[in-house]
């Protein structure tokens, strides 16, 4: 097998490759780019409001990238750069460059004007390939604009590691394609005849097959990397290879950066371990070698509709309009939004997507912070590959990977879009559309009563900040949603394909599966694989001010002797309890409690203490937390996963619970989320919540081809608690009173905020309709 010959193996862990070369799959195997990636947003406009401060925490400019970036290559520094388009696997380049948010003890004498705006600072990201231990390092550069006082310092303070750098094993993509290649030329002749026809149909005929890597990049006590992998099948449209797992597995050791040092120790086939590819060779020249049938693509895999349905599928389906415009109001470039008493900023980061700041109720900053931290999914198997497969998603990019948006589907059409940009090797790469903004109206009312006279009704309007994140085989569908009561909450759904283990039907290795169940067989060669998803947020929680405490609130059976009664009366009642200390905890049985961050210093009109009550949303079930116990395949990377929720005080040092570099080096992590527990005093103190969304992925048939998103939802809301003297949303709500005359004589009717009163016209835009086949806009009018 040759690197283009027609079986070459290819490797596609992130786990063992660069943050800027993670995505693996578009330039080795040359899918279509994704329209629009690299075209240049419409100018910043406004959509009828002005921020009332700079977003202090917006990502650079490109002109601010470009400015840094010049400082870098041209100035005096220790950094030995060469530019990323000269660059060799053996020199330093910028891996990316993006905006070191501001501390929040800076911000805040800001927002509250008591400051002007924090010096603006940058994160470089640097891989470094002149030494021979390759590394990736992590400086700020600032004040920006460069002057003479800007400087470039190792970022260490917000890495409890106390590094600012991984190992990186793998420094050069190439160097592990012509390994797996070279290994496949070994063995074209075996390949050949266990996976006979395992080719892509398409436009690519000559498509190999491909090897996924299992493990993260742990390094053992000598260097050296040691890992499993599988080959799959490419797939028809390179999308499916998560299905197309064939039954192979070797395992192979990565020691420095030559590449005639590495070797593979086992291969693993039908049950049986061969301790080297000569084993492997003979065994299967001897004429009772068991050989197990291929696994093979086709329609089963395609993710689109069946072009023949349902006779009723060929009437148009409801729709959502908003024939009068939106509600809220958006400040494109200062990336601010308001509605309904709500005010907010938004930011994006390379790793952790979309970031919401400074989140105001009716004056009151109830939230500061809203960021996704880390997304994982632990696997659970019984052959090599999933028996340590894990994914820690953050180092793909959940935000360089958040592309455009399809209006009708992915949002409303009527909603208002928001491009982003991420600058990675020198260059900025524009993703227009990737932010939707809409209203949208529940398919049940906010709140109704009916007495023997009178109904009353509330529509139930909220508003939603969405955007996508597609990390190899899944996409991640993330919510912002605020309600009209004050009330926040934060969603995520997840579809995509599942990651199939081989089914050996009949084989020695079929009897593990029976023994020890971890899915479902779902197809001819492929079952299904237990796994967990846990994706980590923080929620800097400020409760009418910043000197917060969390109180349990617990639900508990009662038995009490009342001065009414005879006999000693079965009951509950409330009983709260202060966490004095830095804690985790889990959702209790039976939702006999409740969470909340109360401010001790502030009251409402009735001498109860405000606070926003923490708890499950409106997702499919209760957010679970990791189920393996001391994960050995995750190490230390991500033990924020051991509990639901984690309450910590609020430390600028501590700017996230991760780090996306975790999953290189997960038994010594850049951020070990562990040590952030402290046991410190947090009662009337500035808290920070970490909270887990996610599902016990249990697989099944109904998972082929994708993963449905209304059985993989999940949420948390942060929703008032005693906060105001009365239901705020009496005041912003649309509705309608029925005052009843009796039986047969209609009802007087009253209603309340703005209602259509006459037909609307509507554009074809408007609606989720056929955009045309060449269409270049899915947007545009003319289409």
């Amino acid at each position: 097998m040759t690197l283009l010959g027609r079986h070459a193996i290819l490797a596609s862990s992130a786990f063992l490759f660069l943050f800027v070369v993670l995505f693996t799959f578009r330039p080795v195997f040359k899918l279509p780019e994704h329209p629009y990636q690299a075209s240049r947003p419409t100018p910043d406009t406004c959509h009828r409001c002005s921020a009332p401060r700079k977003n202090i925490w917006a990502d650079l400019s490109e002109g601010e990238a470009d400015e840094l970036l010049e400082y870098l290559y041209s100035g005096p520094n220790d950094l030995n750069l060469t530019r990323s388009e000269k660059a060799t696997a053996w020199d330093n380049h910028v891996a990316f460059v993006e905006v070191l948010p501001p501390n929040k003890t800076d911000a805040i004498k800001y927002l509250e004007g008591t400051d002007a705006p924090p010096a603006r600072w940058a994160r470089i990201s640097v891989n470094n390939g002149s030494t021979e231990q390759a590394g990736i390092y992590q400086y700020m550069v600032g004040p920006l604009p460069t002057t003479q006082e800007t400087i470039i310092q190792p970022l260490l303070y917000c890495y409890n590691s106390g590094r600012h750098y991984v190992r990186n094993p793998l420094p050069n993509m190439e160097d592990i394609t012509e390994w797996f290649a070279a290994t496949g030329e070994e063995l074209s002749d075996i390949m050949d005849d266990l996976i006979p026809g395992v080719r892509n149909p398409s436009n690519l005929p000559d498509a190999p097959p491909l090897m996924g890597v299992t493990r993260p990049a742990v390094f053992n006590d000598d260097g050296v990397v040691v890992s499993w992998a599988q080959v799959h099948g490419p797939g028809v449209r390179f999308d499916a290879w998560s299905l197309n797992p064939q039954g192979i597995y070797c395992k192979f050791e990565i020691a420095g950066r030559d590449k005639s040092q590495w070797k593979i120790t086992q291969w693993y086939y039908n049950g049986e371990f061969y301790n080297s590819t000569q084993d492997f060779r003979q065994a299967w020249k001897e004429p009772g070698f068991k050989k197990l049938p291929p696994n093979h693509d086709g329609k089963w895999t395609a993710a689109q509709p069946d072009q023949q349905g349902l006779a009723s599928r060929a009437e148009a389906g409801p729709v959502m309009v908003q024939p009068a415009g939106g509600r809220f109001a958006v400040d494109e470039r200062e990336k601010f939004v308001s509605w309904m008493g709500f005010e907010f900023y938004l930011s994006t980061m390379q790793a952790t997507a979309l970031s919401l700041w400074d989140i105001k109720f009716r004056g009151d900053r109830v939230i500061y912070e809203i960021t996704l931290q880390e997304a994982f999914a632990h696997y659970a198997g019984a052959d090599p590959m999933q028996a340590g497969m894990i994914w820690l998603d953050t180092l793909f990019g959940m935000g360089f990977n958040m592309y455009e948006l399809v209006p009708g589907y992915d949002c409303p059409p009527y909603a208002t879009y928001l491009s982003t940009s991420f600058q990675q090797k020198d260059k900025t790469v524009f993703r227009n559309n990737s932010i939707c903004i809409f209203e949208y109206t529940a398919d049940h009312p906010l709140q109704r009563h009916t007495t023997p006279r009178q109904t009353t009704i509330s529509r139930n309007t909220y508003l939603v900040v969405r955007s996508v994140s597609t990390v190899g085989n899944y996409d991640y569908t993330i919510d912002y949603q605020f309600y009209l009561d004050g009330t926040i909450e934060v969603k995520l759904r997840a579809s995509g394909y599942i990651f199939g283990a081989y089914h050996p039907q009949n084989s020695k290795a079929k009897r593990d599966i029976l023994q020890y169940t971890y899915g479902y067989q779902v197809h001819d060669q492929v079952a299904t694989s237990m796994h967990d998803h846990g994706i980590s947020f923080k929620a800097d929680v400020d409760v009418a001010g910043s000197a917060n405490s969390m109180v349990k609130l617990d639900i508990a059976p009662y038995t009490h002797q009342y001065d009414f009664d005879s006999d000693p009366r079965n009951t509950m009642r409330l009983k709260q309890s202060t966490l004095e200390k830095e804690q985790g905890f889990n959702w209790p049985p039976n939702a006999n409690a409740m969470y909340i961050i109360l401010n001790n210093d502030t009251t409402n009109s009735w001498g109860e203490k405000r606070g926003y009550r923490i708890t499950p949303g409106t997702g499919m079930g209760i957010p679970p937390h990791l189920t393996v116990k001391d994960s050995t395949a995750m190490g230390n990377a991500a033990k924020w996963s051991d509990k639901d929720l984690w309450v910590l005080r609020q430390k600028d040092g501590e700017r996230r619970g991760a780090s996306e570099y975790n999953a290189m080096e997960p038994l010594d992590p850049l951020i070990d989320f562990s040590k952030m527990v402290d046991d410190e005093g947090i009662v009337q103190e500035d808290l920070v919540v970490y909270f887990t969304l996610g599902t016990h992925h249990i697989s099944h048939s109904g998972d082929i081809p994708n993963t449905l998103m209304h059985t993989s939802a999940t949420s948390v809301i942060f929703t008032p608690h005693n906060f105001h003297d009365r239901d705020p949303s009496r005041e912003s709500a649309q509705g309608v009173r029925l005052d009843l005359n009796g039986a047969g004589k209609g009802a007087n009717v009253t209603y309340f905020g703005a209602r259509y009163e006459k037909g609307v016209k509507l554009d074809l835009v408007s609606l989720p309709i056929s955009h045309g086949k060449n269409c270049q806009r899915v947007r545009s009018r003319e289409c």
